[in-house]
């Protein structure tokens, strides 16, 4: 298996651009990239948007941000009021939103993946894919009742300690969601176990990505 690398110390900002759908997607999908990349490159500048929200969900997606972000040269993070479940029938809306997005020019773009199986999901990743045409693009995943978990093609591998440092972030910052039965540390580990199963990491834990174009 060929090896790259994530950029480390940098003299220059790297800039990524995280989009989620809803107020937990981007820690769920890459909360341990992210993670490792700020612990690798304290020059990282990082722009932060979560789509849908209301009063509660937009408070957990900010204080969520914040314990993932902190070690951050400089972020940016964006909350928008669009629909849950509707990103379909209000896409002109959320395109023009998109459109406002061009000023980042990031590096990196971490996005929902094209084939997952929530509406909502999918108009991000064609959006994304639309807005940013010669971009460094990759698509995390979301486990979920659909059942919709596919082979990825780019894997990250994760220490233990940055694994377990995600999912207390995400049970800390997202008390909203702790009654669902899916929302728990079991299903956010073993998602990561098996890919880093799959990728042969050194810890055994991973977080996976679609990537459908690349240029070395």
């Amino acid at each position: 298996m060929l090896t790259l690398s994530l950029p480390q110390s940098v003299a220059s900002p790297f800039k990524i651009l995280c989009l989620g759908a809803h107020s937990d997607d981007i820690e769920i999908g890459c909360g341990g990239t992210i993670l490792r990349l700020l612990a690798g490159n304290p020059n990282c500048e990082i722009v932060w948007v979560v789509l849908s929200s209301n009063k509660e969900r937009e408070r957990e997606a900010r204080d969520s941000a914040e314990l993932f972000l902190g070690k951050a040269k400089a972020k940016e993070i964006i909350v928008a009021n669009f629909r849950d479940g509707f990103f379909p029938f209000d896409g002109l809306k959320i395109k023009e939103f998109f459109e406002g997005l061009k000023r980042v020019s990031p590096d990196m773009i971490l996005t929902h993946r094209r084939k997952d199986a929530h509406q909502d999901h999918r108009q991000v990743a064609d959006l994304t894919w639309n807005t940013f045409r010669d971009h460094f693009i990759l698509e995390y995943e979301i486990p979920k009742y659909d059942g919709d978990m596919g082979q990825p093609s780019v894997f990250i591998p994760l220490e233990s300690d940055v694994c377990q440092r995600k999912v207390s972030n995400l049970m800390e910052a997202f008390q909203s969601q702790r009654s669902k039965r899916w929302f728990t540390q079991d299903t956010f580990l073993s998602l990561m176990r098996l890919r880093g199963m799959e990728c042969n990491a050194p810890s055994g834990y991973a977080e996976a990505f679609y990537c459908r174009k690349l240029t070395l």
